[in-house]
């Protein structure tokens, strides 16, 4: 059954040209994916972001990306739940992982943010943890290089020759999430 009740799904990134092949915008090249398969454009919100109003794979959803810094995620994801009514259960946020391997794809719903700031930030803002994640793996840092400067470098040479995939990969969890359920879509991304 459809529900009258839009999906919210943001994905998280840095605005900018300087930001945009960083490994902390995967969530902004996963946007743009699913952007592309409703056929939209985003356009300024006054939520302080940039949306597409569409369907995607049956469900109405708003697709966002906050036009604030990373860090600074929640007053916008806020703003948009509260003009679009959005249950927090209907909130998918598309985000960089630090702990999972590159490419790798995990869904949870809830759980703490795990030193990622924006999550944090949304989490405070909204008052309430329990909204949907699509994690982006992007591996954890060479050496003893400072995590936060590794999410703001670019992929590398190597990972881009698969980020395409990766971030396809992704949008189609995204669309298994809406349509089977956060288990059923566990079970088909976490096995690979």
């Amino acid at each position: 059954m459809v529900s009258a009740e839009p999906w919210l799904v943001v994905g998280l990134g840095n605005p900018g040209p300087s930001y945009a092949g960083n490994r902390h915008n995967a969530g902004f090249m996963v946007l743009d994916v699913l952007a592309g398969r409703v056929g939209g454009r985003f356009k300024a919100h006054r939520g302080r972001a940039e949306v597409v109003e569409g369907r995607l794979a049956g469900e109405r959803v708003v697709l966002a990306k906050p036009r604030s810094y990373m860090n600074e995620s929640g007053g916008p994801v806020k703003g948009l739940r509260d003009f679009f009514k959005v249950p927090v259960e209907r909130i998918v946020i598309v985000h960089d992982e630090l702990d999972i391997p590159y490419g790798a794809i995990r869904l949870k719903q809830g759980g703490g943010d795990n030193g990622h700031n924006g999550l944090r930030s949304i989490t405070k803002s909204l008052g309430d943890r329990n909204y949907l994640r699509i994690r982006f793996g992007v591996g954890r840092p060479p050496g003893r290089m400072d995590p936060a400067a590794y999410v703001l470098k670019d992929f590398s040479a190597a990972e881009r020759r698969e980020l395409d995939l990766h971030v396809e990969r992704a949008a189609d969890a995204v669309e298994a999430l809406l349509t089977d359920g956060l288990g059923a879509a566990q079970n088909v991304f976490h096995a690979s």
